[in-house]
């Protein structure tokens, strides 16, 4: 069994997520591109990236806790019943500074990789199972101007370094 590397300070720098990556044997690919704010606006990137491109949502419940949902970009999320699903109260999307807090990233940058700032586990993580049936996986790398790649299984692999189970879930229909 390999040791787990330490984390990098936060919040991690998006070299420091590559060295954390490399120091546990994931394999990843990025690319640059302008930044992107929204699923639409990154249509034209995607199409030169194999996989199953994600949308991130940070989300609070009416009992502040805090949730990470990473889902295939087209899944569709009826939010005001996503809450019946994760069984928690009613969802709303988390401020700006609450995110910058809690997963060291700002609006637009949302990711998977954020959790490398939640040692505390502070941040409940859903994935979806439609994202988990693609052997790749793309994600921003703590910022919106590039796109990362990296195995399914390899994504397991990193929460599991971070302590963390994922809850896959079922997020549409």
């Amino acid at each position: 069994m390999t040791q787990t590397p330490p984390l990098p300070a936060r919040p991690a720098s998006r070299q420091a997520l590559f060295e954390y990556l490399d120091a546990l044997g994931i394999p990843h690919d990025t690319r640059d591109h302008e930044p992107v704010f929204t699923v639409d606006e990154g249509e034209a990137l995607k199409a030169d990236m194999p996989g199953g491109h994600t949308k991130n949502l940070f989300l609070k419940d009416k009992k502040g806790a805090l949730i990470l949902i990473s889902a295939l970009q087209s899944t569709q999320i009826a939010l005001k019943h996503l809450h019946k699903i994760l069984d928690c109260g009613r969802l709303s999307f988390g401020k700006a500074e609450l995110l910058e807090d809690a997963l060291g990233v700002t609006p637009g940058s949302v990711t998977a990789f954020a959790l490398v700032n939640d040692p505390d586990r502070k941040v409940r993580f859903i994935l979806d199972q439609a994202l988990m049936a693609h052997e790749i996986v793309n994600f921003h790398p703590l910022k919106n101007d590039a796109t990362t790649a990296i195995r399914s299984n390899d994504l397991l692999r990193f929460l599991t370094s971070l302590g963390r189970t994922p809850e896959i879930v079922k997020l549409d229909g």
